[in-house]
């Protein structure tokens, strides 16, 4: 089935050819202050906050005879609204309704397909007149936005997902890359503090001492990434690219420069990494600054995993596991249930086991839930739990959409979201991990409100 068809129509000079290329997310369109630079009819594939629609742009509107050259550009815009599921009815706010705009609204409303109405050039203060006036074509709320700027354009994806969110497919093409990306090498970076056991832990996967290792803490001063092949139990061959990392003392104790710099490249190879191991010390426990580094890589974005090391020579080894485990959960709040392995880089007790998590953590760190099935989980989790009302005052949540992933980064439209509470954003954090397959990855949520066009600002 192919995208679904959005048209832009208005008279010239309005900025179609503008919003076209907004929305395509290149200059494919010519831009000219000169009206009537566009002539025919420009497709183009558009993506707005993961949703994703064909957009054509048309030449401008203008009121001459059919065998004119103006004439024939305007049978060219009739015949494209044939084909489309919505159309964008643009006016310049700065200018104000014209004559023409007014013919085109008549017109408009006299066909079958949706029309949304964009008050163009809207930002500041010199478009609120023109905004007004919009109200007076009856076509319902305008949507003020700047094409140029790419103002309004979280008001423009709400205004679109009730027409083109259930006419959305998912494209094998976008599925390949992302199976293509999974197939890559595994980018962990192993962290910790000095003397953890990092360099021993990869020795131990490699099968030979590649790196220096010792008694002495802090003989890593380097990232050092290097490309290993992990072999499955059923025999597949999976790359794996393991980064070595200088060790992560407390700040009171990074005096000299160059450990300073070695910190610095730690916190650089996570920024590469996409999954990282934290390692401890099954002999010092969890410490401070073992949740400060967790805290870092989540804060980074990245998918984390925890790792007991020394495990052979651990005392009260079940207590010590349940210590750690409740720990982490008190400590990390925005993450819980991080996976916690216990490992041993001497022997390779649980090192299998690591690397298998690996794999599956960075696939739900990769994970794209398509927007209808993520709104039916949506609808849902409402129904279950409403969001509150605060002085009796309702918050409105209307959509959810997911803007990206590596990390997993979701965009919440509706109304009062200053008010949600952050306990309210936690259980619909919860809800996408334990519901939607994102384990213990972390996942950023983010909150949009239309704004008011009338705000002084």
């Amino acid at each position: 089935m192919p995208a679904p068809q959005v048209i832009i129509i208005g008279r010239p000079n309005v900025g179609k050819s503008t919003l076209f290329n907004r929305l395509v997310g290149k200059k494919l369109a010519l831009v000219d202050d000169q009206p009537g630079v566009t002539r025919d009819r420009r497709f183009g594939d558009a993506e707005l906050l993961g949703l994703k629609f064909q957009i054509v742009d048309t030449a401008g509107w203008e009121d001459e005879d059919a065998e004119s050259l103006p004439g024939r550009m305007r049978q060219q815009t009739e015949a494209a609204l044939e084909t489309a599921e919505v159309a964008l009815f643009v006016m310049d706010a700065r200018a104000g309704l014209t004559p023409l705009d007014e013919e085109i609204a008549r017109w408009l409303r006299g066909t079958k397909v949706p029309i949304i109405l964009l008050a163009n050039k809207a930002e500041g203060r010199a478009g609120e007149s023109g905004l007004l006036e919009a109200y007076s074509l009856g076509m319902g709320d305008p949507v003020a936005i700047s094409a140029e700027h790419g103002e309004g354009m979280g008001d423009l994806f709400e205004a679109l997902v009730p027409h083109l969110e259930p006419l959305q497919v998912e494209e094998e093409d976008e599925e390949f890359d992302e199976e293509a990306l999974l197939r890559g090498p595994l980018k962990l970076a192993i962290v910790g503090r000095p003397n953890a056991g990092k360099s021993t832990l990869i020795n131990k996967l490699l099968g030979q001492d590649r790196l220096l290792t010792g008694p002495e803490a802090g003989i890593t001063r380097d990232s050092i990434a290097i490309d290993w092949e992990w072999t499955q139990q059923n025999g597949e061959v999976r790359p794996v690219r393991l980064i070595d990392t200088a060790g992560m003392r407390k700040k009171a104790n990074v005096v000299e420069k160059l450990e300073k710099l070695s910190v610095a490249d730690a916190r650089h190879a996570v920024d590469f990494a996409e999954v990282v191991v934290l390692l401890l010390d099954a002999t010092r426990g969890l410490e401070h600054q073992d949740l400060k580094i967790a805290s870092m890589v989540l804060e980074e974005g990245r998918a984390l995993m925890i790792a007991i090391n020394k495990w052979d020579v651990a005392e009260g080894a079940s207590s010590l596991f349940q210590g750690i485990r409740g720990a982490l959960d008190e400590g990390l709040a925005q993450v819980r249930g991080v996976p916690l392995l216990a490992v041993s880089a001497r022997t390779g007790k649980g090192l299998d086991e690591m690397i298998k998590a690996a794999f599956e953590i960075r696939e739900a760190w990769s994970r794209r839930v398509p927007t209808a099935a993520l709104n039916r989980w949506f609808d849902d989790a409402l129904n279950a739990n409403p969001p509150p009302a605060p002085g009796g005052k309702r918050i409105k949540l209307r959509y959810i959409t997911q803007a990206k992933t590596r990390p997993p980064g979701f965009v919440l439209f509706g109304t009062r979201l200053d008010s949600l509470p952050e306990s309210y954003k936690r259980y619909l954090i919860n809800g996408i991990r334990r519901e939607l397959g994102f384990d213990a990855v972390p996942i950023r949520l983010t909150l949009r409100s239309p704004k008011n066009p009338f705000a002084k600002g």
